[in-house]
């Protein structure tokens, strides 16, 4: 007899690759027995264990795609099976992963020198160190080229100021990838420059009255006339290029992150009206129930298999910045919209912290802000096409 293949309609998991099954099965394994018993305990104290960045370098979850320093060399696919399998758990824990591995890693391998890469990846790398990662600014989220932060020539290095906002780990990092532009503000003149924490200037404050992401240590970063010298810039930064190659891989990562929460979600709710008796009968039996399974088991796996096509295009090296878009966009959206179904569907008790529904709508209500909203992506989509920028 055949098997009903309802969960993997069209074979994604089933294809993976052996190393890249393996890979997800460890991840799943981890999230399970260490990251969800305590979720909602340490979502509802604004908790975040700095000791987990150990424990995800141990499992090979920070750079994983880079293939020096300790990193484990996986494939992009195993990238975002990291975030799909972690993000089942909270979104929280994906961009503590995300933020490590595509805005601070990436920058520092794809644009440091060979002494700049030797000195922090192999910290960063197994979790010794955490790594924040600073362009957005209160007045300047999805402008970054507005951004007031400056930097000027001092001697044999460079004068820093400004603040940045809304920055995940900035409380508990210690390297900070922080980007600026010269004193007249030009936006060619972007540069990325490494910072650590005992530097003097520098500080941070974390922002402690979150209702989304609340696992997450989130904060500012403030520079106060920051000297540091010349071997902490980035030298090999070409201009926004470099600053959106971090956001797109940082948003790859998300497209498959929140339909992880999806997944954990639709699951739940299924369980849910399989096992739910009303009207003398499972609530899994009435007509617009199953309807709204077979929506989300539509659109998950639909956006799963984008993102496992793109994955592919980005192993072969070409170019997926359109895709990006339409995955960043797509998968937050259709994941939000999917999730309050799930809490419609578990009527008040979609409320209670135990069935973890109401803790990822509201951290969806996040990531669907971030790294790009659904309306910005929607012009960069329209510009790309057009040739014709709105913005």
């Amino acid at each position: 007899m055949k098997q009903n293949n309802w969960f993997d309609p069209f074979f994604i998991f089933e294809n993976l690759s052996e190393e890249d099954l393996h890979i997800q099965k460890n991840v799943k394994d981890f999230s399970e027995s260490i990251l969800k018993p305590n979720v909602v305990k340490h979502n509802r104290n604004h908790y975040f264990d700095r000791e987990l960045y150990k424990e995800f370098g141990k499992l090979g979850l920070l750079g994983s795609t880079i293939n020096s320093h300790g990193g484990s060399g996986a494939s992009d696919t195993a990238y975002g099976l990291i975030a799909y399998e972690i993000e089942k758990i909270d979104s929280s824990y994906r961009s503590s992963i995300s933020v490590q591995s595509s805005l601070v890693i990436h920058p520092i391998h794809s644009f440091g020198n060979e002494e700049q890469k030797d000195k922090y990846l192999p910290d960063l790398i197994s979790g010794d160190k955490i790594g924040c990662f600073g362009l957005t600014e209160s007045e300047a989220g999805s402008d970054p080229s507005s951004m007031k932060t400056t930097y000027k020539k001092h001697q044999d290095g460079y004068i820093l100021n400004g603040n940045k906002n809304w920055i995940t780990n900035s409380p508990i990092a210690d390297i900070f990838i922080v980007w600026a532009l010269n004193e007249k503000h030009e936006t060619n003149s972007i540069k990325g420059f490494i910072l650590e924490k005992e530097t003097k200037g520098l500080s941070t404050n974390i922002i402690e009255n979150k209702t989304s992401l609340k696992i997450s240590p989130t904060g500012q970063i403030l520079i106060d006339n920051v000297y540091f010298h010349n071997s902490n810039c980035l030298e090999n930064t070409e201009g926004w290029s470099s600053v959106f190659s971090c956001l797109n891989k940082a948003r790859f990562g998300i497209s498959w992150g929140v339909l992880g929460s999806a997944t954990e979600c639709w699951l739940i709710a299924k369980d849910y009206v399989e096992n739910r008796i009303m009207f003398k009968k499972p609530l899994a039996a009435n007509q617009l129930i199953q309807k709204k399974l077979a929506d989300m088991q539509t659109e998950i796996n639909l956006g799963l298999a984008a993102c496992h096509i793109t994955a592919k295009a980005m192993n072969e090296g070409k170019d997926i910045i359109n895709s990006i878009s339409i995955l960043k966009r797509n998968n937050c959206k259709k994941s939000l919209d999917i999730v309050r179904d799930c809490r419609d569907m578990l009527g008040a008790n979609g409320l209670i912290e135990d069935y973890h529904i109401m803790r990822h709508l509201v951290n969806l209500e996040t990531v669907k802000t971030y790294e790009g909203t659904e309306d910005i992506h929607s012009l960069i989509l329209g510009r790309n096409q057009t040739n014709i920028p709105s913005f």
